[in-house]
């Protein structure tokens, strides 16, 4: 075999002599000897670094939104009443209108006529009514001394009788021509906003004519859906709905499409009794005051409903908690800065902060970051919250 340059044999060495002196510097290193209930692993090694919180006791209110579309509280359609010429529209088209406002007038001159056609008539048939009466009178005196037959009287009785309805007939229709009458002025029968016009001026209507809608925007309607396990929501908004004395007040509110809360609270007044086969899903609606029409319908929106109002709880970071044997668990600090783990139970997540039902106490020290390399009886070393410097 032949001979190995000088250089290569000095490189190999100078190996050698440097992985022994690092061999030896290692064994000189105190060796953690396992017992001590899971300490810092030795005197070299600091302890880790962690961020802890105070566990405050508090109220939490556990809130689920929906989305769904606005909608009228009603949507009335305005049709004529009586045939003739529409004359004149009297609102404009989109205007908000109150209930009993003028909206259209149809030629009132045909019904005009026909009311005094029919107060003729009634005068007609009053006067009647006065002869048939002056000669019931005169023939019930005659037939009392014995000077006209029984049919004679008889049939003073009937005339009595049947000008007696004829005045009534009269005043029937004096009365349906006055409705007519009023029926030339097509009046608003809901407070709302109108839409556009069906039919132009000097248009001949029909009875029954759809001439506009009204869209009645206060109180305004939310409907939206419920998923199928929303069990508890269903039953106190049909309480709600049936006056059952159950105290079924569902309160919602109305968050707008750039995340800001409406002003006014409404509540959840109708849920469907039936579950929709497409969607899985249950329909339901809130109903919210709408006094300066600031929600438009058809506008997309999302209804805010208060599922649970939590006393007593505590909350934590949604780092904090972990997972261990026996299910979640938190890491707390002691006053020698030990920390051990503690099981808790859990509630929802809520505004990004996990909800602690049970397992906590007011005032424990709740580590909130640096958990991975943690075990119970571990030294740690908390960081000041200000500065982020150890204590």
């Amino acid at each position: 075999m032949p001979a190995l340059p000088r250089r290569y044999s000095l490189y190999t060495g100078l190996s050698f002599v440097m992985i022994a002196t690092l061999l030896a510097g290692c064994s000189d290193e105190p060796q953690n000897d396992g017992g001590g209930g899971g300490g810092n692993g030795g005197q070299g090694t600091p302890a880790p670094e962690v961020r802890e919180e105070r566990a405050e006791l508090t109220s939490v209110k556990v809130n689920q939104d929906y989305a769904g579309r606005a909608r009228g509280a009603r949507e009335v359609e305005v049709r004529a009443r009586i045939q003739g010429i529409l004359e004149e529209r009297q609102y404009s088209e989109g205007q908000v209108v109150e209930e009993g406002d003028s909206l259209f007038r149809i030629d009132p001159d045909p019904a005009r006529a026909a009311v005094r056609g029919a107060e003729a008539q009634r005068q007609v048939a009053q006067a009647n009514l006065s002869q048939a009466d002056r000669e019931w009178n005169r023939i019930a005196s005659l037939f009392q001394r014995n000077a006209v037959s029984e049919r004679e009287r008889d049939s003073a009785q009937s005339a009595l009788d049947l000008a007696q309805a004829n005045l009534a007939v009269a005043e029937a229709g004096l009365i349906q021509a006055r409705l007519e009458l009023g029926y030339t002025d097509v009046k608003a029968p809901v407070s709302g906003v109108t839409s556009l016009e069906d039919l132009p001026e000097g248009s001949l209507v029909q009875q029954g004519t759809l001439l506009t809608t009204i869209i009645q925007q206060d109180p305004i309607h939310v409907r939206f859906a419920l998923p199928e396990d929303d069990a508890a929501i269903q039953r106190r908004a049909r309480l709600a709905m049936s006056g059952s004395d159950e105290p079924s007040n569902l309160p919602a509110t109305l968050v707008m499409v750039n995340g800001e809360e409406y002003s006014k609270g409404g509540e959840v007044d109708f849920t469907a009794s039936i579950l929709d086969p497409r969607t899985g899903s249950v329909s339901a609606r809130a109903v919210f005051p709408n006094p300066d029409y600031e929600i438009v319908p058809g506008q997309f929106v999302r209804v805010r409903i208060q599922l649970q109002n939590l006393e007593d709880v505590f909350t934590v970071k949604e780092t904090s908690v972990g997972q261990g044997p026996d299910g979640a668990r938190v890491f707390v600090v002691d006053d020698s800065s030990k920390v051990s783990s503690r099981a808790v139970e859990l509630g929802p997540v809520v505004d990004g902060r996990q909800v602690v039902l049970s397992g906590l106490e007011e005032g424990d020290r709740v580590v909130t970051s640096g958990m991975v390399s943690l075990r119970d009886g571990m030294d740690v070393k908390v960081a000041d919250p200000e500065n982020g410097e150890p204590e």
